[in-house]
């Protein structure tokens, strides 16, 4: 699997924004063919603070997404209402297998 946990910080006054938007983008990404999961977690101490966990079966597809219309939507409008950059970060998923591993 091709991991990507992305950390997010969101201006305040756009939270609820961000949150709808990012629905949007999760609810287009799951639909995606070589989608695994798309997980957006907030964290409970600080609710403008948000990590989108995204696995896909393999770096062609993360890339496919980047081309996504549901995807460069939500970049466009999340941009601006970060408190900082995003930072991602690579991981290889080990376990669980991708379900065709598993065969």
């Amino acid at each position: 699997m091709y991991v990507t946990l992305v950390n997010i910080h969101v201006k305040s006054e756009h939270l609820a924004e961000f949150i709808d938007a990012t629905r949007a983008n999760h609810e287009g990404s799951v639909r995606e063919p070589g989608n695994l999961r798309f997980d957006v977690l907030q964290s409970v101490e600080d609710p403008t603070r948000f990590i989108l966990y995204e696995a896909y079966r393999d770096e062609a597809a993360a890339k496919a997404h980047k081309e996504t219309a549901h995807y460069a939507a939500w970049r466009d409008a999340a941009t601006d209402w970060m408190a900082e950059p995003r930072v991602g970060v690579r991981y290889d998923g080990l376990f669980p297998a991708a379900p065709e591993a598993r065969r």
